[in-house]
């Protein structure tokens, strides 16, 4: 039965039902009965499996098939009108072909199967943040993640009411044909189809579908901005909190610095980190003049490998109930490992393929992209306020990368329009693991290349529009926890050490400290970066000291030189879209460099 008299909703969900045949329709109303029910299915059929419910309460385990473990980035799309909309970097389909490609792919995929209705809220209800979609799909593993990871049911129908401001979200899994994957985005039309595929990259259709490639194109229009960042509070011993949001490209530690535990020195003075959101923030200016702040997600979507109790002990914690693990190792005692957990692998396990699997083979037992779906709310460092539907003042602004000479530790943009070219020309360099090739300079600006959803240039500029109506903006920094001595070594320790640069931020915000001028921007001065009680070693026998830190807030004109001509090439791809304000810092950059 229907839960809303929406008539838009409901030409929607007829439309894509008689697209796509199912032998059912059931509307998801958000109720724990009804969620139990589809659990006790999905363990039945073999699409979940029940974990060990003692050790891990509430918590279920799924595979995903082997050739569909990842975003596939190569067949997504945006379908505008004009290819000219989409920009060079992303890949663009005219939408009469793309709705006929789809819907020769979803003819009849549903037959036999059950569709779901669910609709959803990105950003709590209430919030006059919050963005509805409704999502459609065959899969209860969807169901039951789009549970965690947003706001669902028939309460989302109550804060819609007629209104047609709704994302139409159609997934099926079809034959799981991976020569037919495609996930499109039509933003003229408000609509994301995604098909065949079961990964959760590509089916979770509230995560970077609409929260980022579709609502970067919403914020555009509606004067606010849709991004890849965390936002976390720090609190100092007075009781009060500052907030910062940060964008990092992937393996950036950009998880790890959003649920952040201070170094002990700090803790024993007072001081205290609070996560607000780990992956994408929502940013509207408030009637004060200030940049404010929503996490839209209401879970955690992580990657599982390296995720530890040193690496990141809070998102441990996070996975220890009420959690969907995806592609990790299956224990024989119905529990969960994956590479990097602990040094202890477990013996009589199944690996992510369901195959047993042997730990001294030096076969991996996990995907390297297996994945936990966890509730936000068990995060042991989840903000108060983190579902405020006010959202929340932001301070400050940090973009970050890994560079291994260029960046110093950190530095501030000049001003907001400085800070928007300092985004637009982040970029970060390939490590061995990941690439086969190290050095390889990749540029991500804002760490939304792959998920704007719209010309990039043209978002640049509404960055800078945006900064034209903050009478009292938060300023910009870059931070590179990745710099390298002359033997390769990572000169900074990173993990909660970079709670000190936190803490130097939030004290720039408030006025109270000083800094360098340098051509690329300002820079600390090695007094105002606390290093107190650091005992990592950079290497045996040497320790981290302000020799150390004096050589990583350094600015090498010579390494900033080199990057010209790169930066100069990417901008050339926009042609007239680029903002004429970011070739003039390009400019303004070089003749400062030339004259240190």
């Amino acid at each position: 039965m229907a839960l809303t008299t929406n008539k838009m909703v409901l030409d929607f969900v007829e439309e894509m039902k008689t697209l796509a045949n199912p032998d059912h329709v059931v509307w998801i109303d958000g109720s724990k009965e009804q969620l139990d029910t589809l659990k006790e299915e999905a363990c039945a059929t073999g699409e979940l499996i029940k974990l060990d419910q003692e050790k891990l309460p509430g918590c279920y385990y799924h595979r995903s098939a082997i050739d569909d473990v990842a975003r596939v980035e190569d067949r997504t799309y945006i379908c505008c009108n004009q290819e000219v909309d989409a920009g060079p970097n992303n890949n663009w389909m005219a939408p009469e072909d793309a709705y006929a490609m789809a819907k020769d792919i979803f003819k009849n995929s549903m037959v036999g199967r059950t569709m779901y209705v669910i609709p959803f809220s990105m950003g709590p209800i209430g919030s006059p943040f919050a963005k509805a979609g409704v999502e459609l799909t065959d899969s209860i593993y969807v169901v039951l993640n789009m549970d965690i990871m947003t706001r669902i049911g028939a309460r989302v129908f109550e804060m819609l009411g007629d209104s047609n401001d709704f994302v139409r979200g159609m997934h099926s899994k079809c034959e799981l044909d991976a020569r037919r994957r495609y996930i499109l985005h039509f933003p003229e039309d408000n609509a994301i189809w995604s098909m065949n595929s079961g990964y959760g990259g590509n089916v979770l259709l509230g995560k970077k579908c609409f929260a980022l490639r579709m609502a970067s194109y919403q914020g555009k229009n509606e004067g606010w901005l849709a991004e890849h960042m965390l936002i976390l509070g720090i609190e100092n011993p007075q009781g009060e909190v500052s907030y910062i949001a940060g964008a990092f490209p992937s393996a950036c530690g950009k998880t790890n610095l959003a649920m952040l535990i201070p170094p002990e020195l700090y803790k024993k003075k007072g001081y205290k980190v609070w996560t607000v959101g780990d992956d994408i923030a929502w940013l509207r200016v408030g009637e004060d003049g200030r940049l404010w702040a929503i996490n839209p997600e209401n879970g955690f979507f992580g990657v599982a490998p390296g995720t530890n109790m040193k690496s990141n002990p809070n998102a441990v914690a996070s996975t220890m109930k009420d959690t969907i693990f995806t592609n990790v190792v299956l224990t024989k005692d119905n529990t969960v490992w994956w590479e990097g957990l602990d040094n202890n692998p477990p013996h009589g396990a199944l690996d992510w393929k369901g195959n047993p699997w042997d730990p001294a083979s030096g076969e991996s037992g996990a995907h390297p992209n297996s994945r936990f779906t966890s509730p936000a709310k068990n995060c042991p460092c989840i903000a108060s306020n983190w579902e405020d539907p006010k959202g929340v003042p932001i301070s400050a602004i940090i973009f970050g990368g890994r560079r291994a000479k260029v960046a110093p530790l950190v530095y501030q943009s000049r001003d907001w329009q400085h800070g928007v070219f300092v985004g637009s020309i982040m970029a970060s360099e390939t490590t061995a693991a990941a690439t086969g090739a190290t050095g390889v300079l990749r540029h991500d600006p804002f760490a939304m290349l792959p998920f704007c959803g719209y010309n990039m240039a043209d978002y640049w500029q509404h960055w800078l529009d945006i900064g034209k109506r903050l009478t009292n903006p938060p300023l910009i920094f870059n931070v590179n926890w990745f710099r390298l001595d002359d033997s390769g070594n990572f000169i900074w320790p990173g993990y909660g050490e970079n709670f000190r640069v936190l803490e130097w931020i939030i004290r720039r915000c408030k006025g109270e400290v000083d800094a360098r001028e340098t051509a690329v921007g300002y820079t600390p001065r090695s007094r105002d970066i606390d290093i107190d009680e650091i005992d990592y070693y950079i290497h045996p026998g040497l320790r981290f000291n302000v020799e150390a830190l004096r050589a990583i807030l350094s600015v090498g004109s010579v390494y900033w030189k080199e990057i010209l001509a790169p930066v100069k090439a990417f901008y050339a791809q926009f042609g007239d879209h680029l903002p004429q304000e970011l070739a003039d810092e390009l400019t303004a950059l070089e003749s400062r460099l030339w004259l240190v």
